[in-house]
């Protein structure tokens, strides 16, 4: 965990990028590692597990992770969790946790709040149109039958 944390210090130092990095771990080995470079790539979603876990699914040739753990130098936001999640990972594994990412400025927990409230009493008002047609590429999706299902 103390390269983790000496990453995201450097992702400061040297990038001027968040505090943040991250490992995919396979079998106690490193498959990949990333830090924070929302501003760097000018990308919301440049966090550090999310680099981490793109980095290790093109190495390992596949979306699967469940045979891999993740080390982050803070506890996920709710988008790194939900990419965890989608990955099948076994385990997380962090130091610093969300209230400590909020005292420095981060989102995580506004966002974690926002979530418990219904879509229409979000910040971010969420809406709902109507369709005859909405099941329709959900329904094409089960008759393939040579899928990859994640």
């Amino acid at each position: 965990m103390d390269k983790i944390i000496a990453l995201a210090q450097n992702n400061v130092k040297k990038n001027k990028c968040g505090p943040f990095a991250a490992a995919v771990v396979k079998n106690g080995k490193v498959v990949s590692h990333a830090c924070n470079l929302v501003t760097q790539k000018n990308d919301p979603t440049a966090h550090a597990e999310i680099e981490a876990i793109r980095k290790a699914s093109k190495k390992l040739k596949t979306h699967d992770l469940s045979e891999c753990e993740i080390y982050a130098s803070c506890e996920p936001c709710p988008m790194c969790l939900g990419a965890i999640y989608w990955a099948s990972m076994k385990k997380i594994y962090y130091c610093a946790d969300k209230k400590t990412a909020s005292k420095y400025g981060f989102k995580d927990e506004i966002i974690l709040k926002e979530l418990k409230k219904p879509g229409n009493k979000r910040k971010i008002k969420q809406f709902v149109i109507p369709s005859s047609k909405a099941e329709l590429p959900f329904k094409e999706w089960r008759a393939v039958t040579d899928k990859k299902k994640y």
